[in-house]
């Protein structure tokens, strides 16, 4: 493991080590979790398990206890450990590792009467490639909030970095795709340019199309036209400044931008990132 590597890991631990993550399906989808390979073990039997949250003190798991869980929790003191699979982008073969845990306390969960959750509290810190994992989501979750309006123009260098083809893509208002061209994007919003009448487009609805590679991910991300200028020498065309609604942005677009904004050789500068292009289109 490179030193720079390292230090980022001990970093994500100080920082985020009593934070709470919730697996939510998105969340699932960002960190590659294999959530039928998650496993309770207990002594030397297995039990499925549903992680709900984990920090990298501990973890909340939901299992089935009318297959004698219970009984086996109380012949190991409430030892346990708890088995995390992940899938990694570009790995043939699955991230599998076990955290030794106890369990400190156990309830029905909801209303049910056969599944319990489970409190577990992790014995020790855990593998670096939890941390990795979880770290690089929460990173990117807290910097979407504290640096939003940081925006990553979309030169030749940040197209690779960020691992965008092209910055020709489509722009849906009111339902109906339009030819646009990228010109930057934050955590907040994004600027465009396509044919189209300011005046028209301003205030309008609109959800923008980001292609990513390596791995393939297509974002459509909804918003609204907050600002909207003409493009100087070109009549037919309109500068425009998304502004995304918080709530639909997804988190792996918001990792693929943190990966880029938090290098040290990111092209970026902080600035508003409803301020429409200036520049033209060429």
């Amino acid at each position: 493991m490179g030193v720079l590597l390292t230090q980022k890991i001990t970093l994500y631990y100080e920082r985020f080590k009593d934070i709470d993550v919730t697996f939510t399906k998105d969340m699932i989808q960002v960190t590659g979790l294999l959530t039928q390979q998650v496993h309770l073990k207990c002594g030397n039997d297995f039990w499925p398990c549903v992680v709900y949250t984990t920090s990298f003190e501990g973890a909340k798991v939901v299992a089935n206890i009318k297959t004698g869980l219970l009984g086996k929790l109380q012949n190991t003191n409430n030892f346990v450990n708890l088995r995390f699979c992940f899938k990694i982008p570009g790995e043939t073969n699955a991230l599998t590792f076990f955290i030794a845990a106890r369990v400190i306390s156990s309830a029905p969960y909801g209303t049910s009467q056969d599944v319990n959750m489970f409190t577990l509290q992790f014995s020790n810190r855990p593998p670096d490639d939890f941390i990795e994992i979880i770290g690089r989501v929460l990173d990117a979750n807290v910097n979407s909030s504290k640096r939003k309006d940081a925006r990553i123009p979309l030169t030749t260098d940040n197209l690779r970095k960020l691992n965008i083809l092209s910055t020709e893509t489509a722009v849906f208002i009111q339902g109906v795709p339009r030819r646009c061209i990228l010109r930057d994007l934050s955590f907040s919003g994004s600027k465009i340019i396509m044919m189209g009448v300011a005046k028209f487009l301003l205030d309008k609805e609109a959800a923008i199309r980001v292609d990513f590679n390596d791995p393939r991910e297509i974002f459509t991300i909804k918003g609204k036209f907050i600002r909207a200028e003409n493009v100087e020498g070109k009549k037919e065309m309109v500068a425009l400044g998304l502004s995304y609604d918080e709530a639909a942005v997804p988190m792996g677009y918001k990792i693929r931008l943190n990966d880029v904004l938090t290098s040290t050789r990111a092209d970026f500068h902080e600035g508003d990132s409803d301020e429409a292009p200036k520049n033209s289109a060429s």
